[in-house]
């Protein structure tokens, strides 16, 4: 809908708000997209000084490894900006996709789930170079990366004492069902005292989530009973000097 407001020189036309941006108003995480037809660096550099992050949406195959059919495309940089800081788990969330026949355009190719696999950054600046996702299509099943919460630790026991909690694993891999990636899986430390420990196999998820590790006992978590120091950088090259004299 466009708007209008009046200005000192009589009605002035107001630009209507991008359909990605009414989505995410309207609480849809849709995404946008556009075809692109070329691939290379200085291609790329093009998008990103118009304002679009070039990207890759891939199929899954069996056992939900992707395969290396793809598309080619582009998103609206300050969009996936906005979802970056909206949400916390953004690799492991679902999204809607809707490729469009052009930036401006209302015109929807191909629409579907999407799940972010990759974001790649410039390590220096933190720009955001390119994305991956996958299709995440009712029926298929993903390996997802999904991140450990740590939720308790303002009445844990263990930490109360002076105890320090050590984070063993902050992700699970899990294969799962598009329809039921969870955003990520809770650790609950309010029982633990010191020397206790979780295990990936006393985590609880939805039933039909595979754990893809060979040994569900390696822990996540333990409560010491201290922080470890760490070791003066000084004083060990010293004794390293002193050792070496003798």
């Amino acid at each position: 809908m466009v708007r209008w407001w009046r200005g000192g020189g009589g009605l002035l036309r107001k630009a209507a708000a991008p359909l990605w941006r009414r989505n995410v108003v309207g609480g849809y995480h849709t995404i946008e997209a556009v075809p692109r037809e070329y691939t290379g660096s200085r291609v790329a550099t093009k998008e990103r000084a118009a304002g679009r992050i070039p990207a890759v949406v891939i199929a899954p195959g069996q056992g939900g490894i992707p395969v290396s059919r793809k598309q080619l495309l582009t998103f609206d940089k300050h969009q996936i900006d906005y979802l970056l800081r909206d949400s916390p788990f953004f690799t492991s969330t679902v999204f809607d996709l809707q490729i469009r026949a052009g930036v401006r355009s209302g015109v929807v190719l191909q629409s579907g789930n999407v799940l972010p696999i990759k974001v790649h950054k410039n390590e220096e600046t933190g720009q955001i170079l390119n994305l991956v996702m996958t299709w995440a299509d009712e029926g298929s099943a993903l390996k997802v990366d999904v991140p450990v919460v740590f939720n308790g630790e303002e009445i844990c026991p263990g930490l109360k004492k002076g105890g320090h909690l050590h984070k063993i694993r902050t992700s699970l891999k899990y294969l799962c069902p598009s329809e039921h990636i969870p955003p990520n899986v809770e650790v609950n430390l309010a029982n633990l005292d010191i020397g206790d420990k979780i295990f990936m196999h006393e985590i609880k998820v939805h039933s039909s989530l595979k754990l893809l590790s060979k040994d569900d006992t390696i822990p996540i978590c333990k409560i010491w009973a201290t922080k470890p120091t760490k070791p003066d950088s000084k004083a060990s090259s010293e004794n390293t000097q002193t050792s070496k004299a003798t």
